[in-house]
């Protein structure tokens, strides 16, 4: 990478959003996403270009599991999403459509729920998907293809 500010430019808002998604707090996710630039800045390893969205990641993934382990049981997950739905009546239908999905969503495994964000959300490749969450790339693509299936059952 060029500059290091160009780096957080481009890949902040993704790297908030992977952690959003499990945990709910965008508080939380702005403290390990500050965390995680924070970490690649100091590494003495280089980052690749190649894979710096991966790394990001995992050092994210990383982060966000020491965070959950260490408040385990603390706090529960943010039930309302503002909406910018100009009706109520449209507010009220997407509500109740986003409920069930993310009922859904938090219903699978956090490592299957992060795989499917990855690919759908982050459109990132089988590849880069398993370098991220530590898996094989097959396992990735099972993860990914199981949490597709059980996401379609429940939603």
């Amino acid at each position: 990478m060029n500059d290091f500010h160009d780096l957080y430019v481009r890949y902040a808002a993704d790297v908030h959003r992977f952690v959003t998604y499990p945990s709910g707090d965008p508080t939380m996710a702005d403290d390990i996403t500050s965390e995680t630039f924070l970490r690649a800045w100091t590494s003495a390893a280089a980052i690749r270009e190649a894979t710096v969205k991966a790394y990001l990641f995992t050092i994210a993934r990383n982060l966000y599991f020491a965070e959950a382990r260490r408040t385990s049981g603390h706090a529960d997950l943010a039930e309302e999403i503002p909406s910018p739905e100009p009706s109520v009546a449209d507010r009220a239908e997407h509500r109740a459509s986003l409920d069930r999905v993310l009922k859904a969503l938090r219903g699978l495994p956090a490592i299957d729920r992060a795989a499917l964000l990855l690919r759908t959300r982050d459109e990132l490749s089988y590849e880069d998907i398993a370098a991220a969450l530590d898996l094989s790339l097959s396992n990735a693509k099972v993860k990914v293809h199981r949490a597709r299936m059980k996401l379609a059952t429940l939603a």
